[in-house]
C-alpha cells in the first residue's frame, strides 16, 4: 500500500486542520495509507513513506535553516513535494527580485542585506523580513518614521522594502490556487477597515473569486520562473498596481490552499500527489 506523510507543525489550529484533514481523507479514499506528522518530530520515520507532502509547516520561517536541513534529509530518502529546489528557492523572498528581473509584473521590491545600512525610504512604504509568513514583522508607514524599525529588522536578517500598494484597501489581494496542472479555485482577501494585512488572523475577510485572463497570465509567468521540478500545489498572490495585476508573493512551500472553499479541491490535490509518484 502506498504511504503518504503530510507534514505540518506541532501547533494545531482550526485553519491547519481544515487543510490537513480533507487531504488525508481524500488520500484514504484512494486506498492510500496517509497520516499527518509534525515536520520537526524526530521520531517520525520519513523514509517509510513513498511521498512526503509539505502542507501546514507554518512555523518554518522562524527556523528556516533547520527546516531546509529537514527537507534535504527527507528528499534524500523519499519523494518530497514540492521538490527541494523549489522549497529552497521559495523560502527567501529574494525570488521577488528575480521575478522582476524576468519581466514578470511584480510589486517593486528592494532587498536590503542583513546588517546593511538603512536605505532612503521615500513616501509610504511596507517593510518586512525576507523570511516571514502571515504578516509577521510587516510594517507600513511613512519611510521617515520606519527607519528605526528597518534597522531593527536588519539586525535580524535580510529585509524587503516595497512601496505601499494603495489598492489593497479597496480591492484586496487575490490568491490563485493551482493543483497539479490545473487552476483549481481562487479567493479574494480584503483587509479589515483601516488595515493593510489581508490575513484572516489580522481581521481580513475572504470571498470567492473568478480570475481574469490577465491574472492567470501573470500567475503563469511567475510560476514559470520557479526552479525545475513539478509543482503539485501552488498559490500565486496578486494585487492591483496602476489597475493591472502584479505578483505580491508566490507560495510554493506550505500555502494555505483554502480547501474549505472548494469541495473538489482535496480530491484534486490527492490526485496530483499520487501522479507525482509516477
Amino acid at each position: 500500500m502506498t504511504r503518504v506523510l503530510v507534514a505540518g507543525a506541532r501547533a494545531r489550529t482550526g485553519r491547519a486542520d481544515a487543510e490537513m484533514r480533507p487531504l488525508i481523507a481524500a488520500l484514504a479514499d484512494r486506498g492510500v495509507d496517509a497520516a499527518g506528522a509534525a515536520w520537526d518530530d524526530e521520531t517520525v520515520a520519513w523514509d517509510g513513506a513513498d511521498l512526503v507532502a509539505i502542507r501546514t509547516t507554518w512555523d518554518y520561517t522562524e527556523r528556516r535553516e533547520t527546516f531546509l536541513a529537514w527537507a534535504q534529509a527527507v528528499d534524500a530518502v523519499t519523494r518530497l513535494v514540492n521538490p527541494l529546489p523549489v522549497v529552497t528557492w521559495n523560502s527567501h523572498k529574494r525570488y521577488l527580485t528575480e521575478l522582476a528581473a524576468a519581466n514578470v509584473p511584480t510589486v517593486p521590491t528592494t532587498l536590503v542585506p542583513a546588517g546593511g545600512a538603512v536605505p532612503d525610504l521615500p513616501g509610504t512604504v511596507v517593510v518586512k523580513p525576507a523570511v516571514s509568513a502571515g504578516g509577521r514583522g510587516t510594517h507600513r508607514g511613512r519611510g521617515a518614521d520606519l527607519r528605526d524599525t528597518v534597522a531593527d529588522l536588519l539586525a535580524a536578517g535580510d529585509v524587503l522594502v516595497q512601496p505601499a500598494v494603495e489598492s489593497i484597501g479597496r480591492d484586496g489581494e487575490v490568491s490563485l490556487i493551482r493543483l497539479g496542472g490545473t487552476w483549481s479555485h481562487a479567493v479574494r482577501k480584503v483587509p479589515a477597515a483601516g488595515g493593510f494585512l489581508v490575513h484572516e488572523k489580522h481581521g481580513g475577510a475572504l470571498t470567492d473569486h473568478t480570475p481574469t485572463g490577465a491574472e492567470v497570465a501573470v500567475a503563469e509567468a511567475a510560476l514559470a520562473c520557479a526552479p525545475a521540478g513539478e509543482l503539485v500545489a501552488a498559490r500565486v498572490d496578486l494585487v492591483r498596481l496602476d489597475g493591472e495585476p502584479v505578483v505580491m508573493e508566490l507560495e510554493l512551500i506550505e500555502p494555505e490552499l483554502f480547501l474549505r472553499r472548494a469541495p473538489a479541491a482535496p480530491a484534486r490535490l490527492a490526485d496530483a500527489l499520487l501522479a507525482a509518484l509516477g
